[in-house]
């Protein structure tokens, strides 16, 4: 995989205002949702916000595979791996944006406020009409 291509896959993940997230549902069949994306790491790591009540986080606590995509014109970056449910209140201030108190009236300490920490195994690519995969 060129190094270009891994930079413009950061690039557009980073500038995202949404992502598409799949999970698996109990009878076996994917759920796509859109989902705010609020911070990346590069393809390693990607952090959202949820509610701890929400059919999300029910669905990630009976089955964690879950897969990621982000669309930027003709160029689509997917990545497969596993969501991590996550409550510490450090993580829950570094990550909170303003508008969360929409869906969150307790601030930062809403109990029902939490992050999904999703960690890639596999990336794939189509940029610039370029097809690739990597395992992470």
């Amino acid at each position: 995989m060129s190094k270009e291509l891994v930079l413009k896959a950061e690039t557009i993940m980073r500038n995202a205002d949404v992502a598409y997230i799949a999970k698996i549902d109990d009878k076996g069949y994917p759920r796509v949702s859109t989902i705010s994306n609020i911070k990346t790491n590069g393809l390693k790591k990607v952090w959202f916000a949820t509610g701890l009540k929400s059919s999300k986080v029910k669905i990630f606590k009976q089955n964690n595979r879950a897969s990621v995509c982000y669309h930027e014109g003709g160029n689509n970056i997917t990545l497969i791996g596993d969501i991590e449910i996550l409550t510490t209140p450090e993580l829950k201030e570094q990550l909170w944006k303003d508008w969360f108190i929409n869906h969150f009236p307790g601030g930062i300490t809403d109990p029902n406020y939490c992050i999904l920490e999703f960690t890639t195994r596999e990336a794939i690519f189509w940029i610039d009409n370029q097809y690739d995969e990597v395992r992470l």
